[in-house]
C-alpha cells in the first residue's frame, strides 16, 4: 500500500502496475512524462469519496510496470491494448478515462478506436490533434514525419521532441542525474516554472539540463514535497541503466511509427464526450499552435468545454487538484 492506496497488478502483452481505490464506475487514469500513477494521487481519494472505482496505471516503460527497451513497443496500439487489459482485469466494459500529457494521446486514440467502451474522456493539458508553433514550412511540401517537423524547429533553439530522438546522448544525460532531472523538470513545467528559456539555448551540443534551470526555492512547492520527490525518483530509478527512463523517451522516439501506422489520430472524427482541463499558465499552450483548438473542437464535435485552470502550469492535477478535481467529477456526474 502507498498510504491508503491498493497495489493491483495486470497481466497482458506486459505486466502492468496501477493504484486503485473505490468502488463503483471504472475512472482510468494514464500518466505521462515525467508522470506516474503517484502523480493522480489527489484525484485517486476525490474520485472514490465520490463514489468511483479510481484506478491510476503506471504507463508500461515507467514505475512497476514493465519496461521493454523496444521503441516498437511503445506504438499507439500498443498502449492501447495496456487499457483493453485493464478494462478486462477489473471486469468492466466501459470506463470513463482520464489521461495527462502522453497519457492523453493514450486515452483519445483508445476513444478514437473503442468509443463504445468509453463512457467519456478527459484531457489534461493535450488537445485532440496537436500542431506545433515554429514548423511551418515556405513552400508546401508533403506530410513531413514528426522527427521532420521536431527537427525544422530545432533549427532555430534547442528543441527536447527533437533531443530525445536519438538512442543513447538522452539516457546517458538523465540517466546519471535522475533526482536532479526530475526536481528540475517539475520546476520547469509548473506554473512558476520558465521551460521556455530554452529559445536561448542552440541545439548543437546543449542537453538537457542545460535549459533547464535550477527552481528558484527548494522543496516543498506546496504542491510537491520532499517525500512526494522522493517516491518518485525511487520508482523511476527501481530499473537502472536505458531503463530509466525508457517509457518518456521511447513515448518521443515512436511518434515516426505512430504517424504511419495510425493516420486516423487527430484527423478522425472523435465520437465521445470529452473534456480539456489545462493549466493557465501551461507552457503547452505556447508550444502548441492556436489551430490546434479550433481543429479539436471541429474534429470532437462532443466537446463540452475547455476549462483553463487559473495558478496552474503542466502538472494541473497535481498544481491545482481541488479545482481539477471539481471539473472532472462534474463531468462524470452529468454522464453518469
Amino acid at each position: 500500500m502507498i498510504g491508503d492506496f491498493e497495489h493491483v497488478f495486470i497481466d497482458g502483452t506486459v505486466r502492468l502496475h496501477a493504484l486503485v481505490k473505490g468502488e463503483g464506475p471504472l475512472v482510468l487514469m494514464c500518466h505521462g512524462f515525467p508522470g506516474l500513477s503517484y502523480s493522480f494521487r489527489h484525484q485517486l481519494r476525490a474520485l472514490a469519496e465520490a463514489g468511483f472505482r479510481a484506478v491510476a496505471l503506471d504507463m508500461r516503460g515507467y514505475g512497476r510496470s514493465d519496461r521493454p527497451l523496444e521503441v516498437e513497443a511503445y506504438q499507439a496500439a500498443h498502449v492501447e491494448s495496456d487499457l483493453v487489459a485493464t478494462l478486462a482485469h477489473f471486469g468492466e466494459e466501459r470506463a470513463f478515462l482520464v489521461g495527462h500529457d502522453f497519457g492523453a494521446r493514450a486515452v483519445l486514440g483508445f476513444s478514437l478506436r473503442h468509443p463504445s467502451r468509453v463512457r467519456g474522456v478527459v484531457s489534461l493539458a493535450v488537445p485532440y490533434g496537436v500542431q506545433y508553433r515554429g514548423a511551418r514550412s515556405k513552400e508546401k511540401t508533403a506530410p513531413r514525419k514528426p522527427s521532420e517537423v521536431y527537427a525544422e524547429i530545432a533549427k532555430n533553439h534547442f528543441f527536447h521532441m527533437h533531443y530525445f530522438q536519438a538512442k543513447g546522448p538522452a539516457e546517458a544525460e538523465l540517466g546519471a542525474r535522475p533526482r536532479e532531472f526530475l526536481e528540475r523538470i517539475h520546476w520547469a513545467l509548473s506554473a512558476e516554472g520558465r521551460l521556455l528559456d530554452w529559445t536561448q539555448f542552440p541545439s548543437e551540443g546543449t542537453g538537457y539540463l542545460d535549459v533547464l534551470a535550477e527552481p528558484a526555492r527548494p522543496l516543498p512547492w506546496g504542491w510537491l514535497s520532499e517525500a512526494d520527490l522522493d517516491y518518485v525518483v525511487a520508482e523511476y530509478t527501481r530499473v537502472g541503466g536505458d531503463a530509466t527512463f525508457v517509457g518518456g523517451l521511447n513515448s518521443y522516439r515512436v511518434t515516426d511509427l505512430d504517424w504511419a501506422h495510425d493516420p486516423d489520430y487527430g484527423r478522425k472524427t472523435l465520437e465521445v464526450p470529452m473534456l480539456l482541463v489545462s493549466g493557465e499558465r501551461d507552457p503547452v499552450r505556447q508550444i502548441v499552435a492556436d489551430r490546434s483548438l479550433d481543429a479539436m473542437r471541429e474534429r470532437a464535435p462532443k466537446l463540452v468545454d475547455v476549462r483553463w485552470i487559473e495558478g496552474a502550469g503542466h502538472f494541473v492535477q497535481q498544481e491545482k487538484p481541488e479545482e481539477t478535481n471539481r471539473e472532472l467529477l462534474a463531468f462524470f456526474s452529468a454522464l453518469a
